[in-house]
């Protein structure tokens, strides 16, 4: 068991990937690139089927208006077909919104569960990545004492946070997914909590069994719980209008689209370079062919 929160992270960081995952993964390793992190449920199962998902960080400032800029890819490599879908943003941009200075929710809640950094440029520019991680566990941490009770187990802060941070968002979760989450990712949740909270500066006591009553004032209870209703009123706007710029900005959308039609339908939808361009105008045409095919099926 580590005794930081930094040094959990480093070792949590080092979780063991597949050598195409790696592989990959280099492959988005241009110059301005400091470092690739794996996460999703194929870091957990190791599997190499569906879609591997990269955050590429990069040099720069913090970014404005809606990022990341986000891709789809396609790798061929000893007779099998890798498919990633990359979110790509500064690593400026990913250390402030981890630490909670910006409007958005996902990049905290989303690395305070299991990544890997599968590459990084240097020394440096891996103590950073591994920084902004630590940074993004004691900002959930915060939050989780802020919206739990004044006592109870890490599992009861832990699923107050991911209801809340799963409601504030544009997507559609199943009912009980923060217990999925927590369940299928044990050993990384466990002790996690109390190193989150003493990092970032919170006292905490420990009562029978598992039990924790973390002695966050409540001057500093309302002044988190503030800071999360801003977030939270323009969640679902915010999240909106990265679904709308991703239409017209995802790179590759059109095979992305295509590979997933076909892998839920069992339909192929042919790509022509028209429809590789224009993949929202094309749309409409695509799924009339896909309702088409399945009637024919019938």
């Amino acid at each position: 068991m580590t005794d930081t929160l930094e040094e959990r992270t480093a070792e949590a960081l080092t979780h063991p990937v597949e050598p195409q995952v790696k592989a990959f993964a280099e492959r988005f390793a241009g110059e301005a690139v400091l470092g690739v992190l794996f996460y999703g449920s194929n870091l957990r199962t190791h599997s190499l089927e569906g879609v591997l998902d990269f955050y590429v960080l990069t040099q720069g400032p913090v970014e404005t208006g809606i990022w990341p800029r986000v891709s789809y890819h396609e790798w061929e490599t000893e007779g099998q077909v890798l498919r990633a879908k990359v979110a790509t943003m500064t690593l400026a941009t990913f250390a402030a919104a981890a630490s909670g200075k910006l409007v958005d929710t996902t990049i905290w809640a989303r690395f305070v569960q299991p990544s890997a950094l599968v590459w990084s440029r240097d020394v440096s520019a891996s103590h950073a990545i591994q920084g902004a991680v630590a940074r993004a566990a004691r900002t959930a941490a915060r939050l989780a004492v802020a919206l739990g009770p004044f006592s109870g187990t890490a599992d009861v802060y832990w699923r107050a946070l991911f209801r809340a941070t799963y409601a504030a968002e544009f997507r559609v979760e199943k009912a009980g997914r923060e217990d999925s989450i927590l369940s299928a990712n044990r050993a990384h949740f466990d002790g996690l909590l109390p190193l989150a909270l003493t990092a970032e500066g919170i006292a905490y006591t420990r009562g029978t069994g598992d039990v924790l009553q973390p002695q966050m004032p409540t001057a500093e209870r309302r002044k988190a719980q503030r800071w999360w209703k801003r977030r939270q009123r323009l969640g679902k706007p915010y999240n909106l209008m990265r679904l709308v710029r991703a239409s017209t900005t995802f790179e590759g959308a059109a095979r992305y689209a295509a590979w997933k039609i076909e892998r839920h339908t069992g339909v192929a939808v042919p790509l022509t370079p028209w429809r590789e361009k224009h993949p929202v105008l094309a749309a409409p045409a695509v799924l009339w062919q896909v309702w088409r095919a399945k009637r024919a099926q019938v």
